[in-house]
């Protein structure tokens, strides 16, 4: 990670950690480089063009007419979905020829944040160089192409770049959503929670062209209510409209919608783990699973790979972050990979999570099975989970104590294929985490604090 981007962009409060002058400052730098590729090709005579979208948080069009500013200042197009999600970017920028793609988010982060998302021509995210690049122009110590750049240049006469309006961008993405879904979805009763974001114009236009009758909540932003008591991180609203309603099933999206988490027939949460299990069943049920491989990260959880285990599905495990789950899946060539928490990448269809798309594959699942939720999510059982962060001096030297390994291999051999133990360094804070799944919370609570205790007694913990 750099020193503006992490994992999953620019992010920072908005105004303040994350400032309408570094929007400005990322659209120059695109507009010029990218404007700087063709020159050096000898394309003088094709002008870039960049694909923008934005959440429902107020400050997405400080920063949007910020970016914009850069990009046309600098001698590119900008071209502007307005309010859409991540995925919808990310397709855009894939099959309409862009040059690249932003999305302005903090996708599941409060209003007050807000972040910037870099997409490659293909829809991925941003190569680790270019990043560079952009952190170097950021700091003034810029050198690409041969040569430092202080600044610069800015286009002029006819040079200069132009806005497009692209809402048509946004309803070919919708028109793709629904040409995947391969069942009718008429009679089933649907709950939709849009986290009063950017799914929220899109997500029932798309159940309804499928034939669903559908129940919103989350459809009413105005700003500053994103992700607000709402969406995948406030599921027991939809929770509640599902069993109130006596609906079939019901989809939770985050503020971009990248990330879908499910509710079944009863009330109950289906989390990213379930789905990877019902759809990775489903796909070797036909012959389709290639290498007969799901994705997952380290954080799914012990009882989805008992479930792998039983049904004779290879598992990868990858570090957290949907970016690693997406370079694994590229590397090898598999098709289907993501998040407990709902990021799920289905490679055949985007290269990106896709919240509405996964909630058409899980549809299509249900009724092609015809199976409830409920009975496709029974083979796994979610085992109780006990997560400590300890907060420490140096990470390194804590993880690699031969007496901390000692305490983590001695749970290790205890827990034996009843549960399993995770240390790992957080990727962001100076923080060791003691993750334990056992069949019992008191269990897990036990064999965390073992752990912890070493942690502390060896003065690795921070006063």
């Amino acid at each position: 990670m750099g020193k503006y981007f992490g994992t999953d962009g620019f992010r920072g409060e908005a105004g303040k950690g994350l400032t309408a002058d570094h929007a400005y400052r990322i659209g120059r730098f695109l507009g010029w480089y990218y404007g700087e590729i063709k020159r050096q090709a000898g394309h003088t005579d094709v002008t870039p063009k960049i694909v923008i979208g934005k959440d429902t948080r107020k400050s997405s069009y400080m920063f949007e007419y910020s970016l914009v500013g850069g990009i046309v200042a600098s001698g590119a197009d900008a071209y502007m979905l307005h309010v859409t999600t991540t995925p919808s970017v990310s397709y855009v920028c894939r099959v309409d020829n862009f040059d690249c793609g932003v999305m302005i988010t903090a996708s599941h982060n409060p209003f007050y944040d807000n972040g910037i998302k870099l997409l490659n021509d293909q829809g991925e995210k941003m190569d680790e160089d270019t990043i560079a690049l952009v952190e170097a122009y950021l700091d003034g110590e810029l050198n690409c192409f041969g040569q430092a750049w202080k600044e610069l240049p800015f286009a002029q006469k006819e040079m200069i770049g132009k806005t497009v309006d692209y809402i048509a961008g946004r309803n070919r993405y919708i028109g793709y959503l629904i040409s995947l879904g391969l069942y009718s979805f008429k009679d089933m009763k649907v709950g939709l929670d849009c986290a009063n974001g950017a799914s929220w114009n899109i997500a029932k236009s798309v159940f309804d062209a499928l034939g669903a009758d559908t129940f919103m909540v989350g459809v009413e932003p105005n700003g500053l209510n994103i992700n607000e008591g709402v969406g995948s991180t406030h599921i027991e609203n939809l929770q509640r409209l599902v069993k109130e309603k006596g609906l079939d099933v019901g989809f939770a999206y985050d503020g971009d919608a990248d990330r879908c988490l499910c509710v079944d027939e009863n009330g109950e949460v289906v989390n990213g783990d379930h789905i990877l299990y019902i759809y990775g069943k489903y796909m070797k049920e036909r012959d389709k699973l290639v290498n007969n491989t799901v994705v997952t990260t380290v954080m799914s959880n012990f009882g989805l790979y008992k479930a792998f285990d039983e049904a004779g599905i290879e598992y990868a495990k990858t570090a957290v972050g949907d970016k690693y789950v997406y370079e694994y899946m590229t590397e090898n060539g598999c098709t289907i990979g993501g998040e407990q928490s709902g990021h799920i990448i289905f490679s055949k269809y985007a290269n990106t999570g896709d919240g509405i798309l996964t909630s058409i594959k899980m549809m299509e699942v249900m009724l092609a099975k015809k199976m409830k939720l409920s009975e496709l999510a029974a083979p796994v059982t979610v085992y109780p989970q006990e997560l400590v962060n300890v907060r420490v001096k140096d990470k390194a030297e804590a993880q690699n104590d031969a007496d901390v390994r000692a305490a983590v291999q001695k749970v290790a051999d205890t827990l034996g294929d009843t549960g399993r133990i995770l240390v790992r360094e957080s990727g962001t804070e100076p923080v060791i985490r003691v993750m334990v799944e056992a069949p019992s919370m008191e269990d897990c609570r036990k064999y965390v604090q073992e752990v912890v205790d070493v942690i502390h007694k060896k003065g690795h913990v921070v006063a």
